[in-house]
């Protein structure tokens, strides 16, 4: 098979269309044969050199595909060569052909053509499992989610409004606004003229921002509230008031999709099949 091989860390020049060898499937994994994959910001990282892959991964890049069932692996039941499909992948989806737990296999959604499809299971499960497996979000409460227009998002929106949840985001600017708006979103606060703090308090917090956003999101949590840490683009480092910890009873989780245990990361995916 082909694949997309990073020769050194650099711009996308770096990429590189190369002889792999085909996968077969391992007991409980089937291989897909490709029809897209999709672009995420840990791909990015990965070409640049600033993400370490887990131990066991793929060297290639690509955290979700869409295709066909090429093949079977020993004791995968509920699938058949030739089925159609969505997948959330370790790594390895820029490639002609990959193998991945039958547990992370995706029916295609009606109406969702199969390309298009490459694009929902890394956002959907990340989303899913960290708002609902994670943050425990019940109908009722409020969801703030930083990065409204983002992939992770406008997907957050759509799940919490589904769930019965009230929905706050934070946005860039005014069209950003509307548009989060139209996804469901409650409320969208513009992070450039505004402080999303004054606005809480939230009762779960998906941050994706990272860095000195620790300590306001930690301040605006309600009591017994959920803040969710899932990226880091504005740095490795926050300060945080243990107390507002403490006398709030609340709870800080930082989480990754991708070094998570097959096993847990097939729970992530069941509620999409």
């Amino acid at each position: 098979m082909k694949a997309v091989s990073i020769k050194e860390p650099g711009g996308p020049e770096v990429l590189e269309w190369v002889e792999a060898e085909d996968p077969s499937p391992g007991p409980g994994e089937v291989v897909v044969d490709v029809v897209a994959s999709a672009l995420n910001r840990a791909d990015v990282m990965q070409r640049q050199g600033l993400y370490p892959l887990p131990p066991g991964t793929s060297p290639y890049p690509g955290l979700e595909v869409s295709g066909r069932i090429g093949a079977l692996g020993e004791g995968v039941t509920g699938w058949q060569v030739g089925d159609e499909v969505c997948a959330l992948l370790t790594g390895g989806g820029y490639a002609q052909k990959v193998a991945v737990p039958a547990g992370q296999l995706l029916t295609v959604p009606e109406g969702v053509g199969l390309v298009e499809a490459a694009g929902l299971p890394e956002v959907t499960a990340t989303v899913w499992s960290n708002i609902v497996m994670t943050a425990g979000l019940k109908a009722g409460e409020t969801l703030l989610v930083h990065g409204g227009v983002g992939g992770v998002g406008t997907m957050a929106i759509q799940i919490a409004k589904a769930l019965g949840a009230r929905v706050v985001t934070t946005v860039g600017g005014p069209g950003k606004a509307a548009r989060a708006r139209e996804l469901g979103a409650d409320e969208a606060i513009d992070q450039r003229t505004d402080d999303f703090a004054e606005h809480g308090p939230y009762d779960v917090i998906l941050d994706v921002i990272g860095g000195d956003y620790l300590e306001r999101n930690v301040r605006s949590l309600a009591a017994d509230g959920r803040l969710v840490v899932i990226g880091l683009q504005k740095g490795l480092e926050g300060s945080l008031n243990l107390a507002e910890i403490v006398f709030k009873r609340v709870s800080v989780h930082g989480t990754t999709l991708r070094t998570r245990s097959k096993e847990t990361t097939s729970r992530s995916t069941a509620p999409m099949t």
